[in-house]
């Protein structure tokens, strides 16, 4: 199985960063016990968080981006393998083999295996699995328990998710093996909110202002760098404050109109076309725009903090922000609705000839039937 290496890479801490010294606290201390939950809406700042926190942390740490398609329990397995084998080489060698054989061995015989090869790394570490919600399939989350039930003193888990998985989390908690941030815990404090607003986005704004702004976002992440975006150029920010009201989903599609609308008809279009991938490089982006900028689009979008996260120290790939992307998902099925299966089409033709199959045949399935693909 052809593994896609930038499913494995921590996300590298963005050079101005709100540091969150009170979190960093807690996800330490956390290292006592054997799991770390980390559970909010999509935009609450879980990966930047985590990537941030591994980036200081004394433990080595290995990474795995989910997305839906490793809801298949053999590709979950190969992958969590993989990420495992970038601290241990030898992990998993036999039970990546046993998967790939005609009549596999039970899952249960599989995973003790897998145990016992964890048990014998020497140092101790940590293992994050990012976007767990993508996974949708009881053999991958039976799997997991199992693997928590068992887990090795020497490794700690680490879950960012959008909602709460199907483990037994209660029996976690009552014995002290869990650690919980929730969405009120990663809300900015009217303090982060004050640096991130002033110092990281330059507004300038007064202390009644980020108070009124802080109040109405609820310290929600996503909610004040959009809106942050928002102001940018304005003169009067008071007025604009005063209007920035309603639920968090009214609020992100109000302002990422007005993000979009702010930007160059090439960007926008840029964004629009290629908000159907879930990871973007260079020469994906122009062969689904038909464009040859695809390079510089990618580090002005990061330049200008437009949602993009880099997913390797070299800014070769990138994804959108998960909210925004689907915000330009939505935006793009609105305004150009006959280009879906065209975008799709030149997708899975550019995986294709790049070997990674199962990307090219989601999306040559995605150009048959796009309006039945989730927002």
């Amino acid at each position: 199985m052809l593994i896609l290496a930038t499913k494995l890479y921590i996300p590298p801490p963005r050079p101005q960063l709100v540091p969150r010294l009170r979190l960093i606290e807690r996800l330490n201390e956390g290292l006592r016990r054997k799991l770390t939950l980390i559970s909010a809406p999509a935009g609450f700042g879980k990966t930047t968080l985590v990537s941030e926190w591994v980036a200081g942390c004394e433990r080595p740490a290995v990474w795995l981006s989910l997305d839906e398609g490793d809801s298949d329990p053999t590709r979950f397995l190969a992958y969590f393998i993989a990420a495992l084998q970038t601290i241990a080489p030898t992990t998993g060698v036999g039970v990546l083999a046993a998967l790939q054989s005609p009549q596999p061995p039970p899952t249960e015989l599989l995973l003790t295996t897998l145990l016992n090869e964890i048990a014998v790394i020497p140092d101790n570490f940590i293992l994050v699995l990012d976007d767990y919600h993508a996974i949708e399939a009881q053999p991958v989350d039976m799997a997991l328990a199992f693997l928590l039930e068992h887990l090795p003193p020497q490794m700690h888990l680490v879950i960012a998710t959008r909602e709460d998985p199907p483990l037994p989390l209660a029996r976690l908690r009552v014995r002290g093996q869990l650690t919980e941030l929730r969405a009120a815990d990663l809300r900015f404090t009217p303090a982060e909110a004050v640096e991130f607003l002033n110092q990281m986005m330059g507004l300038n704004l007064s202390a009644e202002n980020i108070a009124a702004l802080e109040a109405h976002t609820e310290g929600w992440v996503a909610g004040l760098q959009l809106a942050a975006l928002s102001m940018q150029g304005r003169s009067d920010a008071a007025s604009f404050i005063k209007s920035f009201t309603g639920s968090h989903h009214f609020v992100l599609d109000y302002l990422v109109e007005e993000v979009l609308q702010r930007q160059p008809e090439p960007v926008r279009n840029f964004l629009l076309q290629t908000a159907i991938l879930d990871r973007l490089c260079s020469p994906l982006c122009d062969a689904v725009t038909g464009q040859e900028d695809g390079r510089g689009m990618l580090e002005a979008l990061e330049r200008g903090n437009l949602f993009v996260v880099p997913l390797d120290d070299q800014r070769r790939w990138y994804r959108y922000h998960h909210l925004f992307a689907e915000v330009l998902q939505a935006q793009l099925r609105e305004a150009q609705p006959d280009l879906l299966a065209t975008l799709h089409e030149r997708a899975s033709a550019w995986y294709e000839r790049n070997g990674l199959r199962p990307d090219a045949i989601h999306h040559a399935l995605a150009a048959k039937d796009f309006e039945a693909q989730p927002a």
